[in-house]
């Protein structure tokens, strides 16, 4: 990081440096910094993979239902795909001959445990972005506490005194406002994507009941 002063010099300031500098409230802080960063990844990726595996599946379902021996066809062709869409359809082909209504409940019931597969550690980030800022304000309480503490030693005020109590605090804050902010962020935007795959799944159910209803008339 680099800070310009008013005679136009630049200080370069190592990002280690300053996470050091923010005293030990850094420490849970770059964990959640970390988890954060890990479950957006891990999740986005499980994301790609999901949307991979639907491209272009009721085509290829569609094709299936025109084959003889279909049922068991559409089985193992949903079991090789291994997504919430496939898992989702797998469950109405197992119960063809059966009432609409049944085949729906069956499918309604994989794609919530499909979704839920999905919505997995999206509450550790939600978690994250509402108590990163509080570490933050801790940060600033112990920098403060500092400051004060350092000042009673000394018997006098100096900058030299009060500098390391104020970058703490100073420190503290930014990092707890970064993490949640970032935390805040991913949560969104993975939620959206757990809301877009719910209705692409609804689709894809109506869309193979449909086709289902006209194969077998």
């Amino acid at each position: 990081m680099v800070v310009l002063l008013a005679n136009s010099k630049e200080i370069q300031m190592p990002l280690w440096d300053m996470i050091t500098r923010g005293g030990p409230v850094m420490i849970p802080l770059s964990v959640l910094f970390l988890i954060s960063i890990y479950i957006c990844i891990e999740r986005l990726w499980a994301f790609k993979k999901a949307n991979e595996v639907q491209k272009r599946f009721m085509e290829a379902t569609q094709r299936y239902l025109e084959k003889s021996e279909k049922n068991m066809a559409l089985m193992s062709f949903c079991k090789g795909l291994n997504g919430p869409q496939s898992a989702m359809i797998d469950q109405g082909i197992k119960r063809m001959g059966l009432s609409t209504a049944e085949m729906r409940e069956a499918m309604n019931q994989r794609a919530l445990l499909e979704l839920e597969k999905l919505e997995r550690h999206l509450s550790v980030l939600n978690i994250t972005g509402r108590i990163a800022p509080m570490f933050g304000f801790i940060g600033t309480i112990i920098g403060v506490i500092t400051i004060f503490y350092d000042i009673s030693l000394a018997k006098t005020v100096e900058i030299e005194i009060i500098s390391k109590g104020l970058y703490q605090k100073m420190i503290t804050s930014a990092g707890g406002l970064v993490v949640g902010v970032f935390a805040f962020i991913c949560y969104h935007i993975l939620t959206a994507r757990v809301d877009r795959m719910e209705q692409r799944l609804h689709e894809a159910q109506e869309e193979f009941l449909d086709l289902q209803s006209h194969q077998s008339t």
